[in-house]
């Protein structure tokens, strides 16, 4: 079983910064394309960003790009979102895990990303 714990989270204003962090456990044997997505109250949950298991294949949702950056640390089993000028659309509970075409783990508890205007 694989754990995914996401952290990071928090208040902030229109045109702040926040990083989000998750870490994987468990049972994992492999190298996997890892994605953040978020999910925005009454709407379905969306993919952010991916990144390839070497990043060197990177995906960002057109609304995000040239604001998030994406990274992984292999060895810590850890994947990080770097968010910048952060909008009030952004705001959303972020989650990890496996991005296409790989299925997913279980889902962690997430963590809330709220932008205020």
């Amino acid at each position: 079983q694989v754990q995914l714990v996401e952290s990071g989270g928090g208040l902030a204003q229109a045109g702040g910064s926040l990083r989000l962090s998750c870490a994987a456990s468990g049972s994992i044997s492999g190298a996997y394309t890892m994605g953040w997505y978020r999910q925005a109250p009454g709407k379905e949950r969306e993919l952010v960003a991916s990144i390839s298991s070497t990043s060197r294949t990177i995906y960002y949702q057109d609304s995000v790009k040239g604001r998030f950056s994406i990274s992984r640390d292999n060895a810590k089993k850890t994947v990080d979102l770097q968010m910048n000028s952060l909008k009030p659309e952004d705001t959303a509970v972020y989650y990890c895990n496996r991005a296409p075409p790989y299925g997913k783990w279980p889902w962690g508890q997430g963590t809330q990303v709220t932008v205020s205007s």
